[in-house]
């Protein structure tokens, strides 16, 4: 009977550790979506699918968000590496506060001024580079 009795509270704690890890991670991958992280996401897929031609987008779509589902699930576990469940709690109750809310609003601005900022960049250190690279 003791046997038992300890197995059974052994699968009791398993499952209580399971459902607070899964409450966890479900918190982490709620910050990556307060936080605009993924909506950065939309924004690259507008941007790739130009690339593929007009008859295939809707495949390429689909099967390009199926693979942010894993991309997401990996990423919160990066998360709950580096921050505590309370942590992460705080930072999805930021994005709750005035500021929060004007940051996630103003992600496509920032994702728009941030690419060209970066292209600008990226030619400058194309420059350097090749100064370099020259006999």
């Amino acid at each position: 009977m003791k046997k038992i009795v300890l197995v059974a509270a052994f699968m009791l704690a398993g499952h209580f550790g399971f459902a607070q890890d899964a409450a966890y991670k479900a918190d982490a991958e709620k910050y990556m979506e307060v936080s605009g992280q993924m909506k950065a996401f939309d924004y690259m897929t507008e941007d790739i699918m130009l690339n593929v031609p007009e008859e295939r987008r809707a495949e390429f779509k689909k099967e390009f968000e199926e693979s942010l589902k894993d991309f997401k699930s990996r990423m919160a576990e990066v998360y709950m590496e580096e921050f505590t469940h309370n942590e992460i709690k705080e930072l999805i109750q930021l994005y709750n506060t005035p500021i929060g809310k004007k940051l996630y609003e103003k992600n496509r601005v920032l994702y728009d001024k941030g690419q060209q900022v970066g292209m600008e960049w990226g030619a400058g250190i194309n420059g350097i580079m090749m100064k370099y690279m020259e006999n």
